[in-house]
């Protein structure tokens, strides 16, 4: 029998050996009729030291493409020869999951109650336990995300760049598009990096529908950066098609007036102010309102109802300083995705 020399990874009450996985749920609470509810997490322990990874899905319950990235993840075989610990986390809010909803049962939004309160609301408790038996325990976190409901986002990736490891990540994650977002108050990228752990963040898809681009895109950035980390062996088929453009801001574009919305304008698109994105018609065909592009920049999300108010938010356009990179970047990100599908 080959002796291992690395400790043992502790989490909760369990102790994962190295070279093993194990699956753990960490007590939560109980439901209104005694259901217990649990934190459900996997740990993967290479028999190597290396860097300790969290990889969280549904942060927001009904964000549910993170969930089938994770599943796909744990089944690489590369994790059989993996330096370092993977902590995968597919469903952090469990309540919000089983119902099909973004928020918990108290309405509040578990990505704006970290690092949460072990006396606190549902979410600022199940906040507090994340952030003591998962990212405490981590040196790097990955996030993943989709847009709310009834809206898409293209493959993107937020992080602050001015954190070097959070953009190395970012930068080797390998979507097309890096937005520089702020930090926000509450959230757990926040409360990670108040803690010295380096987040980023994927957002890709929208809410309650998997889509299998961003899907994809997702587990192939996971891995590359396992890659970069050490973690795993990088392999050539692995390296991003192109290097990411980097967005320092991005902004919403917002209905001139209520109706029916018709988008002129695809995800991923170079636009240029003035541009025509869609038109907002009366029910009756009496009026149509064009709804020009404020910015030159990359569509990277929009909104697909068709019935709109006043003021909803239609498309976000990511500032970028040069279009025609990102431009590029984009097709060669579809191209790769079109020839490996």
């Amino acid at each position: 029998m080959v002796k291992v020399s690395r400790e043992p990874f502790l989490l909760g009450d369990e102790s994962i050996a190295p070279g093993t996985r194990k699956t753990i749920d960490l007590p939560l609470s109980l439901l209104s009729d005694h259901t217990p509810i649990t934190l459900t997490v996997q740990v993967v322990h290479g028999r190597k030291p290396g860097p300790t990874l969290f990889v969280s899905g549904a942060v927001h319950g009904d964000e549910v493409n993170g969930v089938e990235i994770i599943r796909r993840v744990l089944r690489l075989s590369a994790l059989k020869r993996l330096a370092g610990t993977v902590i995968a986390v597919p469903i952090v809010n469990v309540y919000g999951f089983l119902t099909n909803t973004r928020y918990l049962p108290d309405r509040r939004d578990l990505n704006r109650s970290f690092p949460g309160s072990s006396a606190g609301s549902l979410a600022s408790r199940l906040a507090h336990l994340y952030m003591n038996e998962v990212v405490a325990k981590s040196t790097h976190g990955i996030d993943l995300h989709t847009a709310a409901i009834h809206r898409s986002n293209f493959p993107q990736i937020r992080c602050d760049l001015s954190i070097p490891e959070a953009r190395q990540m970012a930068e080797s994650f390998g979507v097309p598009v890096i937005l520089n977002a702020a930090l926000r108050p509450g959230s757990l990228r926040q409360a990670a990096i108040e803690k010295g752990v380096p987040v980023i963040v994927y957002e890709a898809g929208e809410a309650l529908r998997f889509d299998e681009v961003s899907i994809r895109a997702g587990v192939k950035g996971v891995v590359r950066v396992l890659g970069d980390l050490g973690m795993i062996r990088r392999r050539r088929l692995d390296q991003a098609p192109a290097a990411p453009v980097i967005s320092r801001s991005s902004v919403w574009v917002r209905a001139p007036e209520g109706g029916i919305f018709r988008a002129r304008t695809k995800m991923g698109s170079q636009v240029s102010v003035g541009d025509l994105l869609g038109t907002i018609a009366s029910p009756f065909g009496e009026s149509e309102f064009p709804i020009e592009c404020p910015a030159d920049g990359i569509v990277i999300g929009r909104n697909n109802l068709p019935n709109i108010n006043q003021g909803d938010g239609i498309f976000n356009i990511a500032r970028v300083d040069d279009t025609d990179a990102a431009t590029e970047a984009i097709d060669i990100f579809q191209d790769d995705w079109e020839q490996n599908s």
